[in-house]
């Protein structure tokens, strides 16, 4: 629970330190915190980082609130942060390898890419303009919100999140392997 508790607080911090992407609408904006949450998912199993992902967003509504009122980025943010850590997670306790992990990080990226499209369509983008009480988008209007920016923009952010965790990975291998098997 402390460790949980520890890389809930490290990664609140590292999604406060987000950027937008050049060439991407300002609103969509990268962090590195869901590699703490891969860290826990990875020595601590699926929930512990499911865990992480839902504290970091509690804190962030918490404390910085949403401009909607309600907590939709913080929810679309748990949901992208969990897609894409489980099948990291899965991979990697399955073959302990950094093969299992590079193509668990593939799966998640691939995974949080097309469900978070869909999700946007279905959910996300309708409740934005719902609470902040603008107009409705056409489905057109939202298809190419979603092929021209929130698609790549995942596919963007997963892959940097990725790199950025192979590179600690390997840094970090021979404690995690340790660490892993003792919890």
């Amino acid at each position: 629970m402390v460790a949980v508790s520890m890389l809930s607080s490290i990664a609140y911090l590292l999604m406060m330190l987000d950027f937008p992407f050049p060439g991407l609408p300002a609103f969509l904006k990268i962090d590195f915190s869901d590699v703490p949450a891969l860290l826990a998912a990875i020595i601590f199993g699926p929930l512990a980082g499911i865990a992480v992902e839902g504290i970091k967003n509690l804190l962030h509504y918490g404390i910085q609130g949403s401009m909607t009122g309600v907590p939709v980025g913080e929810i679309a943010n748990f949901i992208a942060g969990s897609l894409f850590i489980i099948p990291a997670s899965y991979f990697f306790r399955k073959y302990k390898t950094i093969k299992g992990l590079s193509i668990g990080l593939v799966a998640g990226t691939v995974l949080m890419t097309f469900m978070m499209s869909f999700l946007n369509y279905v959910i996300i983008l309708p409740a934005y303009t719902w609470f902040l009480n603008a107009p409705q988008m056409t489905s057109g209007a939202m298809i190419e919100m979603i092929t021209a920016a929130i698609a790549p923009f995942n596919l963007i952010k997963g892959i940097i999140v990725a790199v950025l965790f192979l590179v600690l990975f390997t840094r970090l291998k021979p404690w995690i392997i340790r660490q892993s098997q003792q919890a």
